[in-house]
């Protein structure tokens, strides 16, 4: 196709086909195909994990996994789905009030409960972990910091390079929640530190880097012309980073199509390596990502489709059909 004619597919469930199928099935109150999607996913914790969050995602404006937890309530996987949907809940609520606004602690303490019974139900699932994590920073001082260390400590044994579980942790170290700029880069550096090659876990760092700049966005009051946030993605250490994280995770990762639960993290690399002007890596990691885009990161700096439109131009990146 010509590169005048490329668009960009923000297909919400990254590609995942079976999922996008079972998706339907909530429309309708349906629930018989969430359990038969969990149910062949087994213990791939990456596409669970991945599903999981998106279904939740979907299940948290209907009963539909309420249903299936009524039909069956001794299901593991109903009440994985459950503590998950509580916790996309909370957070809808959170939204919904604003920043800095606290919301009923009973809705809070009701995904915790959910998340603690679907770990219980399902103790080699490191998916109610990531959720517990998830939702403990709600709270308006978080999780005392014992109780923080000994849910990571459960989520690290089941998973130890569980990326969604990390960017979790990040979250609540970061400034915009309860940590600092600083806290959140030295969590993200000594994860990616410790990742075995081709592992993606090095991407936090660029993770890192969007939730400051939204920190940096939200102090400027939206002005973001200022020389500090024009600065941001660019400086050395922001550039080296970029080629930090290619060389541990991308250059190693092997050949083979992205999985669908990797997408968001490589659109967090892309994004930042066209931010960064590291056209050589901007260039491979946009082929890489072919048509497949996630909306953020590329929302918090302009609209997603035409910067990576304009970044197929300028780099004249083609993309098979």
């Amino acid at each position: 196709m010509a590169r005048d004619r490329f668009a960009p597919d923000f297909d919400r469930d990254c590609g995942d086909e079976s999922l996008t199928s079972a998706r339907q099935d909530i429309v309708i109150g349906r629930w018989q195909g969430l359990r038969a999607l969990l149910r062949t996913t087994g213990s791939d914790w990456l596409v669970r994990g991945h599903r999981v969050r998106l279904l939740a995602q979907a299940c948290a404006g209907s009963s539909t996994a309420e249903s299936w937890l009524a039909a069956e309530p001794h299901s593991a996987d109903a009440l994985v789905l459950r503590a998950a949907t509580e916790t996309a809940r909370a957070f809808t609520l959170a939204i919904s009030a604003g920043r800095g606004a606290p919301i009923d602690r009973s809705r809070i303490d009701t995904a915790v409960l959910a998340c603690l019974a679907a770990a219980e139900a399902h103790p080699q699932d490191p998916t109610p972990w990531v959720s517990l994590i998830s939702v403990a920073r709600l709270y308006p001082t978080g999780v005392r910091r014992q109780e923080l260390a000994r849910w990571w400590d459960e989520l690290h044994r089941r998973d130890p390079y569980n990326v969604e579980g990390h960017l979790q942790v990040l979250h609540y170290y970061s400034a915009r929640w309860h940590g600092t700029h600083g806290l959140m880069y030295d969590f993200a550096r000594d994860a990616a530190g410790v990742a075995p090659p081709g592992c993606p876990l090095p991407v936090l760092v660029q993770y890192a880097r969007v939730e400051e700049f939204r920190s940096l966005v939200e102090g400027a009051q939206g002005q973001q012309a200022s020389v500090g946030l024009s600065q941001h993605w660019k400086h050395d250490g922001a550039v080296s980073d970029v080629r930090r994280t290619w060389q541990r995770w991308i250059a190693q990762r092997g050949e083979g199509p992205v999985a669908p639960g990797e997408l968001r993290d490589l659109n967090h690399l892309t994004h930042a390596a066209c931010q960064a002007g590291v056209t050589d890596i901007a260039a491979d990691l946009l082929r890489l990502q072919g048509r497949r885009a996630t909306r953020t990161p590329w929302s918090y700096t302009g609209d997603p489709e035409k910067q990576i439109v304009k970044w197929h131009a300028d780099l004249k990146v083609r993309v098979r059909d």
